[in-house]
């Protein structure tokens, strides 16, 4: 199926959902949706983070901290993580962590995220239509480069108040 055409949870304002789109027209109209966003780190520490492929249908090219995708009609954000971390970066049966939810608006989208995390240490196969290449790398450095080179902000939002909320 082509991207554009998947069926898109559509939210209101308090994260409920309300109806269903199809991805196209939840990005024409800037409808309020639901999002995933997984940090995917491996046992040093260090976070995977993958080059969008210039066919996205938001920031294109953009170097991206977090896996994940919008949440489909009838999927529960678990569900969604689950999916994208397979469809993405083909990691199966990863125990995963929830950390928080939180909005995301700018000049081209509108969504309600939910973040979660996982360690991972095995291969990645990465999906071509998606994802360019992709890096372990340390916070830091992730942190340092986004002040120079294009990241996709929900995603640098969602690093953040990680980092903020972790013990």
């Amino acid at each position: 199926m082509n991207p554009a055409d998947e069926i898109v949870a559509i939210v209101d304002k308090h994260n409920h959902v309300i109806g269903s789109a199809p991805r196209r027209e939840m990005r024409a109209k800037k409808l309020t949706h639901r999002s995933t966003y997984i940090l995917v780190f491996n046992s040093q520490g260090e976070l995977f983070v993958q080059k969008r492929t210039m066919t996205k249908d938001v920031y294109p090219g953009y170097y991206d901290p977090c896996t994940g995708g919008v949440v489909l009609h009838g999927e529960s954000y678990e569900l969604s993580a689950t999916r994208e971390l397979k469809e993405e970066v083909g990691i199966r049966d990863v125990p995963l962590t929830w950390h928080f939810n939180f909005y995301f608006e700018d000049h081209g989208c509108r969504a309600w995220g939910s973040v979660f995390s996982c360690v991972y240490d095995g291969d990645m196969v990465l999906q071509a239509e998606e994802v360019e290449s992709g890096e372990f790398l340390p916070i830091d450095t992730i942190l340092q480069r986004a002040q120079t080179e294009l990241y996709t902000p929900d995603s640098l939002i969602a690093l953040r108040r990680y980092l903020d909320t972790k013990p």
